[in-house]
């Protein structure tokens, strides 16, 4: 059988290949973890042997799955093409970016590269929770142009969280209101427990605002914050000390809801 694609996604921290029809369909997975070769249908073992041998490294088993969670269901069903798993940290800026660079010479920085190396520093940072249990997805498209920045879920909840570059700046936090600098206050607080409602309407699952702040020098926040959290991106690891809200089955079934592009479709 020819047409077979391998296409790198990532479970746990851990990276699996999968081997996709060409309509989308996946047909069997290679875990490099467990050196294992799973296989949907034996009839195809020697395509996906072909398929995946230049990635083979050392023996491998070979066989059928164990028998697949509700979650890994749901991810073997969804096509490539709608999976948001792979989006890298800031993929919308990065895309825009490779579309339109702008001129060369600028007075000012591209607000968008700024922007962007934000989403990468808070992503980072998030992707760095991935051995306590939890999952991150990036840059998740919402209806009319909007994004949210970050999703992470975990033992301790989810999190929708917007990213705001703040390299040796100070920030002043009036809820609602953020200031950055000298720039005037901005109610971006509001953004940020909006996205957080959608995407709770999304899940049907309670999430939660954060406001990460890339690199600032300083940070004030003048009355206690309603709901929403306010954390630099060097303190994203607090997330790690919260628990108790779900389960790694919950936590399995949600990240595959919210990797799914239809779910965000109408919201």
């Amino acid at each position: 059988m020819s047409g077979l694609r391998v296409v790198p996604a990532w479970r746990q921290g851990h990276e699996r290949l999968y081997v996709c029809l060409t309509d989308g369909r996946n047909i069997a997975w290679y875990d490099r973890e467990s050196s294992r070769v799973n296989l949907l249908s034996d009839d195809l073992r020697a395509d996906v042997l072909k398929a995946l041998a230049p990635f083979l490294t050392g023996p491998v088993t070979v066989g059928p799955p164990p028998v697949p969670t509700p979650a890994e269901l749901a991810r073997l069903s969804l096509h490539p093409d709608d999976d948001l798993a792979p989006n890298r940290p800031g993929e919308a800026l990065q895309i825009a970016l490779d579309r339109d660079p702008g001129p060369p010479h600028r007075l000012r920085p591209d607000p968008r590269r700024r922007a962007l190396t934000a989403e990468q520093a808070v992503g980072e940072a998030l992707e760095a929770l991935e051995g306590a249990g939890w999952h991150t997805l990036h840059s998740l498209p919402l209806p009319g142009g909007d994004r949210i920045h970050h999703l992470v879920i975990g033992p301790g909840g989810l999190f929708a969280v917007h990213t705001l570059y703040a390299r040796k700046q100070r920030v002043l936090v009036a809820d609602p209101m953020v200031s950055l600098g000298r720039r005037d206050p901005h109610p971006l607080l509001r953004r940020v427990r909006s996205d957080a409602d959608r995407a709770s309407y999304a899940l049907t699952a309670e999430v939660h605002p954060l406001l990460a702040l890339a690199g600032p020098a300083d940070l004030r926040i003048t009355v206690p914050l309603r709901e929403v959290r306010v954390l630099q991106d060097t303190d994203l690891s607090e997330l790690m000390r919260l628990g108790g809200v779900l389960k790694p089955a919950d936590v399995e079934a949600l990240h595959a809801v919210a990797r799914d592009r239809g779910s965000w479709g109408r919201v």
